[in-house]
């Protein structure tokens, strides 16, 4: 070089051609090609198949569509809606608001909705006895939306909690939730909801005994073609809170533990599974979901009935939270953890961000 020449940094450009030399000091412990390249004689690699977005495509072992999802809307008898502060982009709907919402999430491919309630306090009891009105929010609700969109599947929850003026599953009495006698309150309110047109009943309460309950009552009123969802593995858990925010269902007092299932066991659910499985449920769910992706593959091991995992709303608020944050790429986030749920066995996905997830995944689609 001339004297005073300037030294000039090395480019992009010639730092990559450079990164891509052939080592002058090879390892003695890797061979080379014929090209002189180094060379680890591996016949199997995994990476071929994930060489470009259209290989990965064709390979790919589990995929998500807008028709495995369930929609939950709140819904209340106001006129206008409510935010959820714990659960950004949610809301209690009128019931009008409740139809235009499914029509969105219809018209983007989600066609299955379920309900649940935010009761005024003066129509609560210990018994429950709102949850079988038949003029009451929840049948309002199905008829409007099996009038607006026919070919919906309209799914209703099954429990007294939204209606209990102790804000439990079931009847109280001195501290104790009773079994059979709350069964027979359920009975009432899955016929209450199948007379107003629903398609499946979702009985979330945790009773044992209450499906083969519900089944025989469904049947014996000629409600043969109504189905159960059975949440067979609900476990009490801390990510329910935002959910009992938008339904003002918090315990009035202690916990659910002795009905929910204890978050240490897992065998448990096979217990429960076998049950749903003999009184007649037609899908079973896991209750919350991505904390739980292990009981949703010992379900999907162990039944060859369809499997349905709950998104909750602790795993929605704190995907929101990180995402409004700047934490994570709230759509990557999403969809990963939705795949995730299928790779574990989910055949249904119940998810707030249905309707949203919907729109990515057709945007998705139509760069392909």
């Amino acid at each position: 070089r001339a004297a005073g020449a300037q030294v000039r940094a090395p480019t992009a450009l010639r730092v990559m051609a450079a990164a891509t030399e052939i080592d002058p000091a090879p390892n003695p412990f890797i061979e080379r090609d014929s090209n002189g390249r180094p060379w680890v004689q591996q016949r199997a690699r995994p990476r071929r198949n994930r060489q470009s977005e259209t290989v990965r495509r064709m390979v790919r072992e589990n995929t998500v569509t807008p028709a495995d999802f369930i929609y939950p809307l709140f819904i209340h008898m106001a006129d206008t809606n409510v935010a959820i502060p714990s659960m950004p982009g949610c809301e209690r709907h009128s019931l009008k608001s409740m139809v235009a919402e499914a029509k969105e999430a219809y018209a983007v491919g989600v066609k299955a909705f379920v309900l649940f309630p935010k009761v005024d306090d003066a129509l609560k009891s210990n018994r429950g006895e709102e949850a079988y009105n038949p003029t009451g929010i929840v049948p309002t609700a199905v008829r409007m939306l099996k009038a607006a969109l026919p070919d919906s599947i309209v799914f209703t929850d099954v429990a007294l909690d939204p209606y209990s003026s102790m804000g439990h599953d079931g009847i109280v009495e001195d501290g104790k939730i009773l079994n059979d006698e709350t069964i027979e309150q359920l009975c009432k309110q899955a016929l209450c909801q199948a007379r107003a047109g629903c398609d499946f009943v979702a009985p979330s309460d945790m009773m044992d005994g209450r499906v083969g309950a519900i089944r025989d009552s469904l049947d014996a009123h000629g409600f043969k073609n109504v189905g159960i969802l059975a949440y067979t593995a609900k476990y009490a858990s801390a990510f329910y809170g935002p959910f009992r925010d938008a339904l003002d269902s918090h315990p009035g007092f202690g916990d659910k533990k002795t009905y929910q299932q204890d978050p240490a066991n897992g065998r448990e659910a096979l217990i429960e599974l076998r049950l749903d499985e003999a009184e007649g449920a037609d899908m079973v769910m896991v209750k919350p979901g991505m904390p739980y992706l292990d009981v949703i593959r010992r379900l999907k091991d162990n039944t060859d009935l369809p499997v349905a995992a709950y998104h909750v709303s602790g795993e929605y608020c704190m995907l929101k939270a990180a995402a409004e944050r700047g934490w994570l790429d709230e759509r990557k986030a999403v969809l990963e953890a939705l795949t995730c749920f299928k790779r574990a066995g989910a055949d249904v996905i119940l998810t707030y961000y249905a309707k949203q997830a919907a729109v990515w995944l057709a945007e998705d689609h139509a760069q392909q």
